[in-house]
């Protein structure tokens, strides 16, 4: 089954988990992800 969003969600699980695991600043993971951070 695919995952659904909230209509103002801008990232996934996968996203996030990768977020969460990474040892990058957190501008350089909002500019990879094109989030804000």
């Amino acid at each position: 089954m695919g995952q659904v969003l909230h209509g103002c969600a801008r990232t996934t699980e996968a996203v996030r988990r990768a977020i969460q695991h990474s040892q990058e600043s957190l501008r350089a993971l909002a500019r990879r992800h094109g989030i804000n951070p």
